[in-house]
């Protein structure tokens, strides 16, 4: 069940010559994928391109009806392996992935598929996930590109260049034979706006034509002596070829007047905010009339040595403008200017900050800074910009640091995977605590407050191989935590696997919510539904039994916190060699309440009697000591003042989006906490017995206060 349908939009990809499309990018990307009669598509989900999985999974019968094949792959890796169809057929392929998370698992299989070449066009959809927003490592695609040589595109972010870059991605994968890699960000994923559609094409030379006509070429095969001969192949006729077709087909651009004292060359991706920055500073229009000439790269690699020579020469000065560290275009452009003894002074990261995401306003003062240094009469008569640092060193404004709360991220509201994290932490208060190796997933939020459990994190379902030097003689045992998404992604073989060759005595925690959760919640092969178009409920139990584990305990609900509690104290204390492995299995709450609020809505509508489980804390049991919600972390688990004058603190609150899951009195209850929590039951649809059992007790109640009323006793000043 994924974060979204995307049924009703799927059917504009059936739109044709004459057409204008309307949408985001990632509908005109799968569009543009189609338009190109594309045979086969794959990939693996994850920010900012799940959502691309999502239309491919949606749109599989419009993809069926054209002959596509389309499959969500078991991990990056499979996804890059499954290019080489294009190896030896014409057959044009194309997958997608998340950024250098992903392009990491598929190194393997992109040098092999580079190295060798392909014949059809092979097309690598990345997903750049960059900047502060971003949940992984900070570090830049190009690299691989520049490592395997595969060429790299980044259109400027509007769907006419999105499009057009699919589609000439293709062409020049196979004019140059080399996979070539599409890098989108999040902006270019999400902007809405529209192009002139084509009709889609059915795949000149299908994947059942391949079968049946089976071709071999032993010069493909990286293999010696044809692998030597590979690299040679590189650089003596694939590049050169890879130039002249985009030269050819002016994939690169220019912006603004012809001539300039000053010029700005940029990726283009950065098209967007670099215009906006210009605008801000009075050198652009709102129609993107540019007063510094612009050179956009929308192929980043590689580059065209000629034409940025020939940008550059008659110009003073050039901003290189690209995101990241290192500055690789930068450092290549010095390079060509120097080879051929140009003088044009190179700025870029000794304006622009060497890190971080280059948002407009971060963009605006390196420009500015640029002109200002260069042509300062391009500026005009401006007033200065505001300058935030007496602002940001305003007593008041530092104190707000001490009122505000910090706000982490955190697990969701009735999230299965807190009751987990409550049972560590009173495991670890009576055998104190132990090193908890993680790993990518939702589970991460562990590591922050209220659990603050975990040491370390070394990628997708490398949890227990990240604990395996701990595999030695001591008083305590590591603890590795996995998600379900990372046990079948790279976590069975790697992790799980590894621990039962090496006869590991450590604790592996695999955790169950049935989703690839953190990326969506895309099905996965554990998953509990059924699926019609893939093989779901296969157990983790089974398959890890099924590589040799012996000690494995399954827990069907987590929520019960002691019975996790106790598990967790069995696996820590247990004599059996081997690793112990916990399987820890409750539903996703956030995909459950997209599965089940809108039947509830359907049933109250219809008139079902329908009952809604909510939980509260008594204010007048509530001792406010708060450590259910050390122990919990609910969102919905909050603070409130009471009247009490014996009550100096805040008592416990829920609030209005409790999900009714009942961990908080399940802590209370493992963690002999105060009875504060009752459950209530909001009854739609109420029959005549429920409303006559309402009046009864609202009768009895009331009787009961009135009582307690008449003896409370007034003392008088």
């Amino acid at each position: 069940m994924a974060e979204r349908s995307f049924a009703r939009e799927v059917e504009d990809l059936k739109l044709g010559e004459g057409d204008i499309f309307r949408g985001e990018g990632i509908l005109a990307i799968t569009k543009a994928l189609l338009q190109s009669g594309v045979s086969y598509v794959g990939g693996y989900q994850g920010s900012p391109i799940s959502h691309l999985m999502d239309v491919l999974a949606d749109a599989k019968d419009v993809m069926e009806d054209l002959g596509v094949h389309f499959e969500t792959s078991a991990s990056e890796a499979a996804a890059a392996a499954m290019l080489s169809a294009s190896v030896m057929y014409p057959v044009r392929g194309a997958v997608t992935w998340k950024s250098t998370a992903g392009t990491n698992v598929a190194s393997d299989a992109l040098s092999n598929l580079s190295s060798g070449g392909v014949t059809g066009g092979a097309l690598i959809i990345i997903g750049e996930d960059y900047g502060e927003g971003s949940s992984i490592m900070q570090e830049r695609s190009h690299a691989y590109a520049m490592k395997s040589q595969m060429w790299l595109l980044n259109p400027r972010p509007n769907l006419p260049s999105i499009v057009q870059a699919v589609e000439e991605g293709f062409e020049l994968s196979e004019a140059s034979n080399t996979p070539v890699m599409l890098q989108v960000g999040i902006r270019s994923c999400h902007v809405h706006g529209q192009f002139d559609a084509k009709d889609n094409k059915r795949p000149k030379y299908t994947l059942r034509q391949a079968l049946e006509n089976p071709v071999r070429d032993v010069n493909r095969i990286v293999l010696p002596p044809a692998s030597f001969l590979h690299e040679k192949e590189k650089l003596e006729k694939r590049w050169p070829a890879a130039v002249d077709f985009i030269k050819k087909r002016q994939l690169n651009e220019y912006f603004g007047p012809s001539e300039g004292d000053v010029g700005i060359i940029l990726l283009g991706g950065m098209y967007n905010g670099v215009m906006r920055a210009l605008q801000q500073l009075g050198l652009a229009d709102v129609y993107g009339n540019s007063a510094i000439p612009l050179y956009v790269l929308n192929v980043a690699y590689p580059l065209i040595d000629d034409q940025m020579a020939e940008f550059c020469a008659s110009k003073k000065a050039v901003l290189m403008v690209e995101e990241g560290a290192p500055e690789y275009i930068e450092q290549s452009l010095n390079t060509i200017l120097r080879r051929r003894d140009i003088q044009t002074k190179v700025s870029g990261k000794d304006v622009l900050p060497m890190g971080g995401e280059y948002t407009p306003p971060v963009l605006v003062k390196g420009i500015k800074n640029f002109v200002e240094t260069h042509q300062r009469v391009l500026l005009g008569n401006q007033p200065p910009l505001p300058d935030p640092t007496p602002v940001l060193n305003d007593p008041k404004v530092k104190a707000l640091a001490e009122v505000v709360p910090p706000r982490p991220p955190g697990f969701c509201v009735g999230c299965p995977e807190r009751p987990i994290f409550a049972a560590m932490k009173l495991v670890e208060n009576e055998l104190g605590q132990h090193h908890i190796s993680g790993d990518i997933g939702c589970h991460l939020f562990s590591i922050l407050p209220p659990f603050n459990i975990g040491s370390t994190t070394m990628g997708y379902g490398l949890g227990p191989a990240a604990a395996s030097a701990f595999n030695v003689a001591a008083d305590k045992r590591a603890i590795s935590v996995m998600g379900d998404g990372g046990f079948w992604h790279n976590g069975l073989a790697t992790s799980v696997g590894n621990a039962v060759f090496n006869k590991q005595d450590g604790v592996i925690l695999v955790v169950d919510n049935y989703y690839s959760a953190a990326t969506g919640g895309q099905d996965i092969p554990s998953s509990r539904a059924l699926n019609p178009r893939r093989k779901t409920n296969n157990s983790i139990v089974n398959a890890v039994k099924g590589i040799g584990a012996t000690w494995v305990r399954q827990i069907d609900r987590t929520y019960d916190v002691g019975k996790m509690r106790d598990t967790l104290r069995e696996a820590l204390t247990s004599k059996e060699p081997g690793p112990k492995i916990i399987v820890a299995s409750s539903e996703c709450m956030l995909n459950k309440q997209r599965r089940v609020k809108p039947q509830f809505a359907q049933a109250v509508k219809a008139g079902a009697r329908m009952v809604k489980e909510r939980f509260g804390v008594d204010e007048d049991v509530c001792t406010g000591d708060h450590a259910c919600i050390r122990l919990s972390g609910c969102p919905s688990l909050s603070v409130k003042h009471t009247d009490d004058p014996l009550k100096d603190d805040p008592v416990a609150a829920v609030d209005n989006n409790c999900v009714g899951c009942g961990n908080c009195g399940e802590v209370a209850e493992a963690a002999v906490l105060c009875p504060s929590f009752y459950r209530a039951d909001i009854i739609h649809n109420p029959s005549g017995w429920d409303r006559f059992l309402a009046r009864m007790r609202a009768a009895v109640i009331g009787w009961l206060q009135a009582r307690r009323r008449a003896g409370r006793i007034v003392f008088a000043d």
